[in-house]
């Protein structure tokens, strides 16, 4: 039998690795009696983990959501990706920053030596910082959006005279383009879609009723965004990135980004051609999926030859 210690800790990654646990299989797992199991649920709900006892024929535990943060367990590839994400945090522009920078070095103190190495050599530096922004105002614009509920705000306007009109709008999509936040929204009052600065956006709450979302022109939020900064652009394509949004985002100035998930997300662009669009998206150096129009597809393609012909051995 393991020292308790590190039972409480196998314990601990079984309960965050799946919903529900059945007691017997839990203490198949562990090697331990079912009662050894249920002392340990006691000691880590004294360390303040919510676990939770399921009903049933066989009964079992659940790791649930609490009112305090317990202490967490990561495996290594977890705390290093978790590391990662907080170093491009300090730099994103999102008005975190500072609190991004105390949760890495608190991450940092606490890895083993081999893991601080790994985290360490990845360094980032904020080429195009995104305009400053509250950190509040992007939970709440956010969690608007998530919730589907009417956002009721002060929106600054463009003399920065200190004057903000009130706004009630319903938001869609948060998005950046440019080193800027952007919401996109349908405007109430003036019924039809807008694109707002987020850095201009004071949210009042309550929010409003909730709502059924609306089909946005063009289909999706990087059509639209690409659509209304298109700057007169005759070559625009899409394309799927193996990359976070925050890489990329910083070295846009007339392209929008989506965030489709952790590593990946949607990239619209333009050009004043197909090849100079293609070698633009290229430079990224990850691996690309075009979604369209088929003269992006063909330009990859005739750069790919060009490029061939330039690496061959001539001699």
């Amino acid at each position: 039998m393991p020292k308790t210690s590190a039972r409480l800790l196998a314990l601990l990654s079984l309960l965050q690795a799946r919903r529900d646990w059945p007691g017997t299989l839990l203490a198949d797992r562990l090697e331990v009696s079912p009662r050894t199991v249920r002392r340990d649920v006691d000691r880590l709900r004294e360390l303040g983990y919510p676990i939770v006892t399921t009903k049933g024929p066989d009964g079992g535990y659940r790791l649930g959501a609490g009112t305090e943060l317990p202490p967490l367990l990561f495996d290594d590839e977890q705390a290093v990706a978790l590391a990662v994400a907080l170093r491009i945090a300090t730099t994103s522009g999102a008005g975190i920053e500072e609190a991004a920078a105390r949760a890495l070095h608190t991450v940092r103190q606490v890895m083993p030596a081999r893991l601080r190495h790994r985290i360490d050599t990845v360094q980032v530096t904020a080429v195009e910082r995104a305009a400053p922004l509250d950190g509040a105002v992007l939970v709440a614009i956010s969690g608007a959006v998530h919730a589907r509920e009417v956002l009721r705000f002060d929106y600054a306007t463009a003399t920065d005279d200190g004057t903000a009109a009130p706004r009630r709008a319903e938001p869609h999509h948060l998005v950046t383009r440019g080193g800027r936040w952007y919401l996109v929204a349908w405007d109430l009052d003036r019924d039809d879609w807008r694109t707002f600065r987020a850095d201009r956006i004071t949210p009042r709450t309550p929010t409003g009723p909730r709502f059924t979302p609306r089909d946005l022109p063009g289909g999706d939020v990087a059509t639209f965004i690409a659509t209304r900064f298109s700057g007169g652009l005759p070559c625009r394509g899409e394309v799927i990135l193996d990359l976070p949004a925050a890489e990329v985002s910083p070295f846009l100035h007339e392209g929008v980004v989506e965030e489709l998930g952790p590593d990946r997300c949607r990239l619209v662009l333009g050009s004043w051609s197909w090849p100079g669009l293609a070698a633009a998206i290229g430079r990224f150096d990850a691996d690309i999926e075009v979604v369209g129009p088929t003269e992006l597809k063909d330009a990859f393609a005739h750069l790919a030859r060009r490029y061939a012909d330039a690496a061959a051995d001539r001699r």
